[in-house]
């Protein structure tokens, strides 16, 4: 089982926790406009942490902000009913697919 199965997996396990006894929960407990702080919250993390990355300095502090914007942003999929392979499984379809050509594929079909 991938890390994403698994963690997946405990995610919607959470849907049934206690709130006081589990953060993702307590998240869900709180509803998706609380969910989508954290998400907010974490990318701006994750952003300020890049912009600090010089040389070989601030990788890791990058990893552990990129690490829980993909947690918060698999809180949000799950809390709307969308499993986080969806993500995965769209990623896999446009692998090969140059980003010029897949923007304008995505721009014609919204039209």
């Amino acid at each position: 089982m991938s890390v994403i199965e698994e963690l997946t997996r405990v995610l919607e396990a959470r849907r049934e926790a206690d709130p006081e006894h589990s953060y993702v929960a307590s998240l869900y407990a709180a509803g998706l406009n609380r969910i989508l702080e954290k998400v907010g919250e974490e990318a701006t993390e994750t952003l300020l942490a890049a912009k600090d990355v010089a040389g070989d300095q601030g990788h890791e502090a990058l990893v552990r902000e990129t690490a829980d914007l993909w947690f918060h942003s698999m809180v949000m999929l799950v809390h709307v009913g969308i499993p986080p392979q969806a993500v995965l499984d769209e990623l896999e379809q446009r692998f090969g697919l140059s980003g010029i050509a897949e923007k304008a594929a995505r721009s014609g079909a919204d039209s």
